[in-house]
């Protein structure tokens, strides 16, 4: 099996993207209970080099050559921070001429060994899931001396210096951070880390919509509220 995978080209905003996952397996630096990729058996926050990254990059440019898109989305199982090889991935990208978006949970953000990178992206998207510490040790289970404060602080130091677009997309998770105190702590998290667009997300899958997804009544009046900000 190679590194690299691909989906379908598809339409956003008149935008054509290829969205492509650069990680061979689930390696992470979260291991939350409701990740759709499953368990985190590689739980991870420094880069690892994969064999076979000098025919996965070919194959991407052939990839970018053969069809005519606007935006690459790398969007991963897992970190794609902790690819070796991701520098050069968005710099072949870029060489292109093609807009790059990255997804990352965000607690990296801060970290100067990983700030170039990431400020070579067009577009970054971070995550916000829980408003307090037990919650985050709880379901989003962190390697071990993470906090939600430097979360949070990283994701602020880097968008205080970032020229690009950050989206920030805000979690809903039913009995952690739906009611209306944490949705006043959501927004004063959001006013610190001053993104760009905000997207308001709940728990899609089947497999966790029954325990942890909130009504669409509740959902539609929290999207609301953040978004008035």
């Amino acid at each position: 099996m190679g590194v690299f995978s691909y989906k379908d080209i598809y339409k956003e905003d008149g935008k054509r993207v290829l969205e492509i996952n650069i990680l061979p397996e689930k390696y992470c630096n979260f291991d939350c209970i409701f990740c759709p990729i499953g368990r985190s058996h590689n739980k991870i926050d420094t880069q690892l080099t994969f064999d076979g990254m000098d025919n996965e990059l070919k194959e991407l440019e052939k990839m970018l050559d053969d069809n005519k898109v606007d935006l690459v989305f790398i969007n991963s199982k897992g970190e794609a921070l902790v690819n070796s090889k991701v520098s050069d991935i968005i710099d072949l990208i870029k060489s292109k001429g093609v807009l790059v978006r990255l997804l990352s949970n965000g607690y990296l953000f801060g970290r100067e060994e990983y700030m170039p990178i990431i400020n070579k992206c067009d577009e970054v998207v971070g995550e916000i899931k829980v408003v307090t510490e037990v919650d985050f040790q709880k379901i989003q289970r962190p390697i071990e001396g993470y906090t939600l404060k430097e979360y949070i602080s990283n994701m602020v130091k880097f968008n205080k210096q970032y020229k690009g677009k950050f989206i920030l997309e805000v979690g809903i998770i039913k009995g952690y951070n739906d009611t209306d105190e944490s949705i006043d702590k959501i927004k004063s998290i959001i006013k610190e880390i001053s993104p760009d667009k905000i997207i308001v997300a709940r728990m899609e899958d089947e497999r966790f919509k029954k325990k942890l997804g909130i009504s669409d009544e509740r959902f539609d009046a929290i999207s609301k509220s953040i978004l008035n900000i």
